[in-house]
């Protein structure tokens, strides 16, 4: 299993953001659990690429104070491409910096909070969607299909049991 996942309101609280004058993010707060998570997600051996919209810096100063930076393999982020999510770049980034090909697509689930960014471009890319609906400050009323998340989550932490039973699940269908 390979997790694609957002940061905003997916494992960091938007809400504790603190920007400096460039509009740089300098300190945010992790949601409750949600360090236990990546990181537990880490040490059992699942790959994981971050896979967001905002500045690079940004996302090395909160990982950083976090110590959470060395949990991700990849870093795909949309100053760097040049798009942000639902496009399809943003995805193609992230499978072609791990090596992954449309065979390894049944493999990746993309987990974040927003239905029309992380939840429409996984579904039209092809990828399993995972919804964190945690946040209050997004709409969470799908308006179309593609806004439909194959699964939702309420806190980070929910993430490691649906990771092992959607493996289980690969694993039985995929005989690994």
């Amino acid at each position: 299993m390979f997790i694609f996942t957002d940061s905003g309101d997916t494992f960091i609280d938007e809400s504790t953001e603190i920007r400096d004058e460039k509009g740089i993010v300098v300190h945010a707060e992790l949601i409750p659990g949600a360090g236990e998570a990546l990181r537990t997600l880490y040490e059992r051996g699942y790959r994981i690429a971050l896979v967001a919209d905002g500045e690079e810096q940004s996302f090395t100063n909160v990982y950083l104070e976090n110590g959470l930076g060395g949990c991700f393999c990849t870093r795909t982020i949309s100053e760097i491409v040049g798009v942000q999510k639902p496009a399809a770049a943003m995805f193609q980034d992230a499978m072609e910096k791990n090596g992954l090909t449309e065979e390894d697509k049944k493999r990746i689930i993309m987990v974040g909070n927003n239905i029309r960014k992380d939840v429409a471009g996984a579904n039209r890319f092809g990828i399993t969607s995972v919804l964190i609906d945690w946040s209050p400050r997004y709409n969470m009323i799908p308006s179309n299909d593609d806004e439909r998340a194959d699964y939702i989550i309420h806190q980070p932490s929910e993430l490691l049991d649906l990771v092992e039973k959607l493996e289980r699940r690969l694993n039985e269908v995929y005989a690994v």
